[in-house]
């Protein structure tokens, strides 16, 4: 399984910005992705996780009402949708996924992160 986030940038407090997440190499043809972000000196957090099986999605409650995570059918992709962000939302934003189609699952894969910079 290979991911690759991307569409991370610089932007200012109370922006939006897209994250997209490409994935490949899924055997079942089901799959959960979630997103994750460390900060420089702080321990990676968990944002969203979406299953294709089922269609849920599962969000960290501080984050909640801010990110939203979804299924790009046409970029067949997983996306984070990031508002109103705050300079502390700065980070490296990873998508990763399990093995198997749960967000209730350990991670296994992870891609390369993106940088997503807010500037005050």
């Amino acid at each position: 399984v290979q991911l690759q986030a991307s569409g991370g940038g610089l932007v200012q407090t109370g922006d939006s910005l897209r994250l997209s997440c490409a994935a490949s190499g899924f055997t079942s043809g089901y799959y959960a992705i979630g997103w994750f972000r460390q900060a420089p000196g702080k321990e990676r957090e968990g944002i969203a996780c979406i299953s294709s099986r089922d269609g849920m999605s599962y969000y960290a409650k501080s984050l909640e009402g801010r990110f939203t995570i979804l299924r790009d059918s046409a970029k067949n992709t997983v996306d984070l949708l990031m508002v109103n962000l705050k300079p502390e939302d700065t980070a490296v934003y990873y998508c990763e996924a399990p093995q198997g189609s749960s967000c209730q699952l350990r991670v296994t894969y992870r891609g390369k992160g993106t940088l997503v910079t807010v500037s005050s």
